[in-house]
């Protein structure tokens, strides 16, 4: 019998990709192996430069700027849209945003699946594809056919929610620790840098041409760029390849267990409670506040009321460039104090989460409420809120990176993409609307009341951000716990590096003996007793 450790017993290990997974339920292996050519060979080690790897981030990074400016040109030309469609409901007009939201968030869970299980690359490109085709579409919708405006954008939602879910786990595929934490911060802030731009596009270019539609044709166009970008620059990393050097990960989970596993993941739990509020305040912020400002310059009469189209885009420029810069300088302020604190607090991120939420709070009050005296002064309270609300973007991406092992990463992100749309900005700008529209009723045909009507619609936003701001303190509860046990998945399933196992060969007679190295791959080694 040969000893624990012989060459022999080395020699018959057999080696495996690392995975992580149960066995139980049906693998979806079982499916994938079906459609071959969609899914990555999981037997190869593919390495990626780090010259590559920028540049494939810097490509997200544009096509992830595009795609919000995109999500907020209708914002900024909102105004021109209800005059232009003789539209004085606001919860109609709020139903624009909401189609493409909930069209978004249905969605979001199927390409999470398929992000999970095939090629994301090509799920990225026939998304983005269907995004421009129907956002350009968009563009030509006549005056007696809002409803398919509507319609149109719904099929926007499509496409943007293969990108949204994806892209960020091909970046956590690329990068790891430190460089992760970085990269991660640079892709997220371009979410209000994005939606800054899209006020300024939305607004200038319906004052440039005199035609609201214009504004929607800018960002097809961009967009183009950015497939392009994407087909010959944009590789596909293994799944985990950034934790196990090239190796990748796989996994033979169904799609339930997945599920179930992230529902027992109490700081993923939590987290994501909090980014459907900072979802809610964002999104009502965003659609409503240019307008919300627009109607407190009538109130102060600094302007007549918009009764035909171009309408004053003043408020989109100056919005979007506050949006703009507090988006940089929150983003960075916010991964910067992350990575200060997190060898000093375990739980730093989700603290600067929750103290980004609630110290917006009484921002968000005294801007509704001095509205009606000062526009200056309520861009200062704009920006401080703005500010610390950006201080999430990034932190809270990163967070979901480390807590959620490699093969279910991408149905995190569509998981926390659906409960934060449904319960955040799926319904935030259409349910101030209805409000808003619903006291306006009282006193019809009065500017006046038609600004403070929507006044005391937002006043909702600030109790929300209470709310964040306990989710995230939960969170920092559990993340330490959390954060280690996705660590050990992988940790656990990984190949062990190559060892040298020294062997003594004796010679005959007066000979010395000589040793003899053997370099061993030692994957994975039982011992029994």
């Amino acid at each position: 019998m040969e000893p624990k450790g012989s060459v022999s017993s080395l020699q018959d290990v057999t080696t495996h990709r690392w995975s992580v997974g149960s066995n139980l339920g049906l693998p979806y292996g079982s499916f994938a192996n079906s459609l071959a050519s969609l899914t990555p060979n999981a037997g190869e080690k593919q390495v990626i430069s780090p010259k590559r790897a920028y540049v494939a981030v810097a490509v997200l990074c544009y096509i992830n700027l595009v795609n919000y400016m995109e999500r907020y040109t209708i914002a900024g030309v909102l105004t021109n849209i209800q005059t232009f469609f003789a539209i004085s409901d606001d919860s109609t007009a709020g139903l624009l945003q909401t189609v493409f939201i909930c069209s978004f968030l249905l969605l979001a869970p199927a390409f999470g699946y398929l992000g999970d299980r095939y090629n994301r690359k090509y799920i990225m490109i026939a998304g983005i594809s269907v995004w421009l085709l129907t956002a350009l579409s968009s563009s030509f919708v006549t005056q007696s056919y809002f409803w398919l405006l509507v319609l149109l954008r719904g099929l926007v939602g499509v496409g943007e929610a293969s990108y949204s879910t994806i892209a960020p786990t091909i970046i956590g595929d690329l990068f790891v620790g430190g460089k992760r934490s970085i990269v991660i911060c640079v892709f997220y802030i371009f979410i209000p840098v994005g939606s800054g731009l899209g006020y300024i596009i939305g607004g200038g270019s319906a004052t440039l041409t005199g035609d609201w539609r214009w504004a929607l044709r800018v960002t097809p166009i961009l967009g183009v760029v950015g497939l392009v970008l994407l087909v010959f620059l944009c590789p596909h990393p293994p799944r985990g390849a950034a934790e196990t050097h090239g190796e990748g990960v796989t996994g033979d989970s169904s799609y339930l267990e997945d599920i179930k596993h992230l529902l027992k993941n109490r700081s993923y739990v939590w987290s994501s409670f909090g980014v459907t509020a900072l979802a809610f305040l964002t999104g009502a912020l965003a659609f409503w506040m240019p307008t919300f400002l627009s109607r407190a310059r009538v109130t102060q009469e600094l302007q007549l009321p918009c009764t035909k189209e171009p309408c004053d885009s003043t408020d989109s420029f100056i919005f979007g460039a506050v949006t703009v810069a507090t988006g940089i300088m929150g983003g960075g302020l916010g991964t910067g104090l992350s990575r200060w604190f997190r060898d000093k607090v375990p739980n730093a991120d989700p603290l600067i989460c929750a103290v980004g939420m609630l110290g917006a709070v009484p921002c968000l009050f005294i801007t509704i409420f001095v509205a009606s005296a000062s526009i200056p002064a309520t861009y200062v309270f704009i920006f401080l809120g703005e500010l610390l609300l950006s201080l999430n973007w990034a932190v809270m991406a990163d967070m979901l990176l480390y807590i959620v092992i490699p093969t279910r990463r991408s149905t995190a992100e569509a998981l926390q993409i659906t409960v934060g749309h449904l319960l955040g900005d799926a319904g935030s700008p259409y349910l101030l609307g209805a409000i808003s529209n619903a006291i306006y009723k009282s006193k019809p045909g009065n500017d006046d009341w038609r600004f403070r009507s929507l006044k005391y619609s937002l006043v909702i936003c600030p109790f929300v951000g209470l709310l964040g701001g306990l989710f995230f303190f939960l969170t920092s509860r559990y993340i330490i716990e959390d954060r280690k046990a996705a660590q050990q998945l992988i940790e656990g399933s990984a190949p062990a590096p190559e060892v040298s196992v020294e062997l003594d060969q004796p010679q005959d007679n007066d000979k010395r003996s000589q040793t003899t190295f053997v370099d061993v791959k030692l994957h994975s080694l039982l011992i029994t007793s």
